[in-house]
């Protein structure tokens, strides 16, 4: 389009991938004295009032076209979080962050299985060439077989049917509707889960081990501050990201949500001293290189509800 800006949408784009590596990060350090399921349900309330209350001052709007539509998107993109955040609570957030990023091989898969959509030899090439990618990155076979090294990657296959329920069910939906259906869902899985480790407790490692077995705690004061940063962090983060694609075309903008996994490997040095070896840094090339290859080839209708949630992960929908 004429109007595009697309240095200013890259510059955008950085901003907001540089913020939630930096906030993603976070949640190491809120996992040492909270659970998973009490973060997402406090996150969730956070969230949801502040929505409420953009709402109520004209900003936003929030009642969907389609209730069942946005609300089964948000679901289903609410459990590619919670497994997000989940696996950050035991992984870097730069391993996790490439699993996540496998959504658009799903996105390509699926679409081809199940939406007769043609995938030619250079979209396969792609794909196959990011999950080599993948398995550089998380080392499922470093120490035999293990498949707690694959979780992430489901992360990326519910986000990808996200992406698709977008697409196919949510065309002229509220971006911050759906926003808002994603942190109920989110809510609910954190009340649940809070409410049965609480009533039903089992015995939870002292830190970050017991992240997502920990029942009903008073967090404390820096966690807190971190789970409130999380939301109003991810909201920022969102808004720029949603300026982004209104200043690029929406293909190419998605491949600078790529920089996240450099942004959270940097995040997760200067906090943490987490380093990656050469495989690991070969591997977020190669997942990079991949999802460029398959946004760029694959043609997309134009759809007006945003791009993207506020997870902590790029990927736009």
């Amino acid at each position: 389009m004429a109007n595009d800006k697309p240095m200013a949408a890259a510059g955008v784009i950085f901003a907001a991938m540089f913020l939630l590596g930096l906030i993603d990060n976070a949640v190491a350090v809120i996992a040492r004295d909270t659970g998973l399921w009490q973060f997402h349900a406090t996150r969730g309330v956070l969230a949801a009032a502040l929505l409420a209350a953009m709402s109520a001052l004209g900003f936003a709007r929030l009642r969907p076209n389609r209730l069942w539509a946005v609300a089964l998107r948000g679901g289903v993109t609410g459990v590619a979080m919670l497994i997000y955040f989940g696996s950050l609570g035991f992984m870097p957030v730069s391993q996790v962050a490439a699993g996540l990023f496998t959504a658009p091989i799903w996105v390509m898969l699926i679409s081809a299985l199940f939406l007769g959509q043609k995938v030619g030899p250079t979209r396969i090439s792609a794909a196959v060439l990011g999950f080599g990618g993948v398995l550089l990155v998380l080392q499922p076979f470093r120490d035999g077989l293990d498949p707690v090294a694959l979780i992430p990657m489901a992360s990326g296959f519910f986000y990808a049917i996200g992406a698709l329920a977008t697409r196919q069910w949510c065309e002229g939906e509220s971006t911050l509707s759906m926003l808002l259906f994603f942190f109920l869902w989110l809510g609910l899985f954190g009340v649940v889960g809070t409410t049965w480790f609480t009533l039903f407790p089992v015995e939870v490692p002292d830190g970050p081990d017991g992240f997502l077995v920990r029942g009903l705690v008073w967090p404390g004061p820096t966690s807190w501050a971190l789970i409130g940063v999380q939301v109003v962090g991810s909201m920022v983060a969102v808004g720029m990201l949603f300026r982004a694609y209104q200043l690029g075309e929406a293909a190419q903008v998605a491949i600078f949500e790529y920089s996240l996994l450099i942004f959270a490997a940097f995040w997760g040095w200067l906090m943490f001293g987490q380093t990656l070896g050469s495989s690991a840094i070969l591997g977020m090339g190669l997942i990079a290189a991949s999802g460029a290859v398959i946004s760029l080839r694959t043609k997309q209708p134009v759809v007006d509800s945003g791009p993207a949630e506020p997870h902590g992960g790029g990927v736009a929908p």
